[in-house]
């Protein structure tokens, strides 16, 4: 024997009851089948809307009872033949007119009791059974009825009745004993075993009514049938990638359904854990999918997490005081006074100093919770030896569940791992001693980030998702745009990477879209759909959007921009930039940055301060790591530079180099910066500072070779003219160097603890000599590259090896 249990989806519609009926006809072919079913779809809520208006005067009440009459009445028009349908649309009717004095009689007197709600609700159940034994039999199928009043006796507790299954198993199995190939029988409802009244089993209920089924009759297993493919290894709607889980224990399941996985009502799994019978979760819509088996031990093998379940609403009540050490019966009085408030107390955390309990209760129990511990210890309050309650809500529990895990060293470390890494503080956290379930209470808005978090982490190892939020799209900008859309495919194909940007901003506007921008309409979508451009406002939104595994880019050269870096690496957002101002400020800022990246489990990563995409940065940090010791640094950090003097040849006008330059894009939109040697000095600071060297810009000897005179011009047409006033001073540069075969390179020199920048010449035996067009080239003289130096080079300007250097320091996050 079998019993399929039916929801409320799965029997919502005249369409998905055909499923309904395949699915019992195909088993009936092997085995006898007991069908539980649920009320339509929607009806209960309905139903119990319709009892409120009566109970207060309401006539409206009226108009929900004739939508549900109008839908059932269509249902039996829809599903019967013509030539069958009018016993059932009389017994129907017959069935809604009783349900109609009923909410006529509660709305007279304006009083709904419990006892009267659970009459009023049972109709649900008993009018769905009622239209499907009928179509079962229009179809062909051998179908009964069976009234659960019947079947299951409970006691007295309207609402919410505690099953006496010693009775109730007598009742089933009389009832059964010449039950034909297909039995249909209403969930939910029950009645009290001494005076017969009609009683619920709660929300959810129609699960129990066929676990009972199932355990009384040693049914060979109990199906589920609901709208998903089985418990899910976190809920879909907030973990979009959660899959179902092919097999579960008892215990896991009972685990995952108290923390919230809604497939299956809590009680449902004890009768059947008793007796020893599988239940399977399946489908309606999708029958042939394999669904979830859960059975007495679960398999050897496989997931040691099984999955992450969670309650959204919950609060903590924590009681603190010298007075609670080494004091017996605190926690007796403590738990006393909440049970005889009916508070359920979710979890329980307890120092081991004896100075505090912490117990995570639902969120409407608050108020009574509150009112009942501080009644209890009243007089230890008012004597200072306890203090008043502390309550703390906007929270939510997260639940592993794994009966695995017991025999698995790690799983905490790499729980509480995850949720650093993304800036989620733990408030509260409780394991038993199985190890079945590990519970942290985390801040409500953190919810959504911490389950997709673990998810990925435990479900989905090696696969990772990262949402990027940028500022400046510029030339480099629009250029690493370009290159995260071309390699989304491939890097979601190949490397189980999902990129996204979730945030644009130029100077004057910002689009966000946590699911992902569309990189085809960007530029639209920016213009048209826009908030106007606030730098604070954009770092708020993207913390408020709380999204896992968020990057923050600054392609700006902004200070503005740059001084907001250690709030968002305290805020466990990593940040990557090509701005050199945040690293070449003060060394105290520096350092703040780098600690405050170490301290927040965050990255803080700025390959493209220098040399743009090459790896010059990473080649240092990897020196300085493996224990090498840098003596000497001598390097040509200046794409600019190098341009304009591989490029003057003394025969044209310095300025027409300069302005060649800045139309190819090398230079700064102020060439003047170029020129200056200022930016080839951050440079320097930042690979000394790399190297261990607390060391100030002021510090650094800058040679400069454009005389001042250009330099302090209002306008760049001004500083173009000056520049042509002073040309016999760079033709003597370039032919003082070139009478001795020599080539000038602008370089940055660090030895010792100091340095200098300036215009050098050298001969064709040194490195420099050759290095052509916009490249950049660093020698590292160290402990191990002592006679011959350890050598960077390559292309040092361009927007697309700046933005490939970008994209690379993403890479490092992804793979970190």
């Amino acid at each position: 024997m079998f019993v399929l249990k039916f929801g409320g989806t799965s029997v919502a519609t005249a369409e998905n009851l055909n499923k309904v009926q395949s699915i019992v006809q195909e088993q009936a072919k092997a085995e006898k089948v007991i069908a539980v079913v649920s009320a339509l779809g929607g009806i209960t809520n309905q139903l119990q809307e319709s009892a409120n208006l009566a109970s207060n005067g309401d006539e409206s009440y009226l108009k929900i009872l004739s939508a549900i009459e109008e839908r059932h009445l269509t249902l039996c028009n829809e599903l019967l033949p013509v030539k069958e349908r009018n016993s059932t649309l009389t017994q129907t009717k017959l069935l809604l007119n009783d349900l109609e004095d009923i909410c006529r009689g509660v709305f007279l007197i304006r009083e709904l009791s419990p006892r009267s709600l659970d009459h009023i609700l049972s109709y649900g159940e008993i009018l769905s059974a009622t239209i499907i034994n009928d179509y079962f039999k229009s179809t062909g199928l051998d179908s009964d009825l069976f009234n659960s009043k019947d079947l299951i006796k409970t006691d007295n507790r309207f609402g919410k009745a505690t099953v006496d299954t010693k009775t109730t198993y007598n009742q089933i199995q009389k009832q059964f004993r010449s039950a034909g190939s297909v039995s249909v029988c209403p969930g939910f409802v029950a009645s009290s075993k001494n005076d017969g009244l009609i009683t619920t089993l709660g929300r959810g209920g129609s699960d129990y009514t066929a676990a009972l089924l199932a355990a009384a009759l040693k049914a060979e297993e109990l199906q589920i049938w609901t709208d998903v493919s089985g418990m899910m290894t976190s809920d879909p709607r907030l973990v979009p990638n959660a899959h179902p889980i092919d097999h579960l224990s008892y215990e896991e399941a009972m685990e995952l359904s108290h923390f919230g996985a809604k497939v299956i009502y809590p009680p449902t799994i004890q009768p059947v854990l008793d007796a020893d019978i599988p239940v399977h979760i399946k489908n309606t819509f999708e029958p042939d999918s394999p669904g979830t088996l859960i059975s007495k031990d679960g398999p050897e093998n496989g997931q040691v997490v099984k999955g992450t379940s969670c309650i959204q609403e919950i609060a903590l009540c924590t009681l603190t005081g010298s007075g609670m050490i080494a004091v017996p019966n605190i926690s007796y009085r403590l738990f006393g006074s909440l049970s005889r408030q009916e508070v359920n107390v979710i979890m329980i955390t307890q120092a081991s100093s004896e100075h505090s309990i912490t117990v995570g209760i639902a969120l409407e129990d608050v108020d009574k919770a509150r009112q009942a511990i501080s009644e209890e210890f009243s007089f230890e309050i008012e004597t200072h030896k306890i203090n008043p309650l502390e309550v703390e809500t906007d929270l939510s529990i997260v639940a592993l569940v794994g009966s695995r895990m017991k025999k698995q060293v790690g799983v905490s470390a790499k729980l509480f791992d995850t949720l650093s890494h993304n800036g989620v503080n733990v408030r509260a956290i409780a394991q038993g001693s199985t190890e079945l379930n590990i519970s942290v209470v985390i801040s409500k808005k953190d919810l959504k980030k911490s389950l997709n978090s673990i998810h990925e982490s435990f479900f989905l190892s090696d696969r990772r998702k990262l949402h990027l939020f940028m500022i400046g799209v510029g030339n480099v900008g629009q250029v690493f745009i370009d290159q995260i859309k071309a390699q989304q495919e491939y890097l979601a194909k190949k490397h189980n990477l999902d990129i996204f940007i979730a945030g644009l901003a130029n100077s004057r506007q910002m689009y966000f879209d946590e699911e992902g921008i569309d990189l085809d309409n960007w530029q639209q979508l920016l213009d048209e759909k826009h908030q106007k451009m606030n730098v604070d406002a954009f770092v708020e939104i993207m913390k408020d959007l709380n999204l896992r595994n968020t990057v923050f880019i600054d392609s700006t050269a902004s200070e503005e921009i740059a001084r907001l870096y250690k709030d968002i690496l305290e805020s466990s957002i990593s940040v990557v930039t090509p701005n050199k101002i945040a690293c070449s400020s003060s060394y105290k800022n520096f350092k703040e940055l780098t600690d405050s990246a170490i301290k927040y489990k965050s990255k803080f990563l700025y390959e493209t301060n220098v040399g743009a995409g090459l790896p010059v940065i990473s080649t240092l940090n990897d020196l300085i790591k493996s224990g090498d010791e840098v003596h000497k640094i001598q390097a040509v950090l200046s794409g600019t530079l190098n341009f304009i003097f591989n490029n003057y040849d003394g025969t044209q006008k310095f300025s027409e180099v300069v302005k060649a330059a800045k139309e190819a894009g090398f230079t700064e939109p102020d060439p003047r910066i170029d020129l200056s040697g200022v930016d080839v000095m951050r440079k320097i600071l930042i690979l000394a500072r790399v190297s261990g060297y607390d060391l100030e810009l002021d510090d650094i000897t800058n040679n400069g070779f454009v005389p001042e005179e250009c330099m302090e011009t209002d306008s760049l047409d001004e500083f173009y003219s000056k520049l042509d006033e002073h040309d016999d001073v760079f033709k003597e540069i370039f032919t003082k160097a070139s009478e001795q075969s020599k080539r000038l390179k602008y370089v940055a020199t660090f030895e010792d603890g100091k340095s200098q920048t300036g215009l050098e010449a050298f001969a064709s035996d040194h490195p420099f000599y050759n290095l052509g067009g916009k490249d950049n080239i660093v020698l590292f003289y160290t402990n191990r590259y002592s006679d011959q130096p350890l050598v960077v080079k390559g292309a040092g300007a361009g927007a697309a090896v700046t933005a490939s250097g970008i994209f690379a320091d993403i890479m490092k996050i992804a793979s970190a």
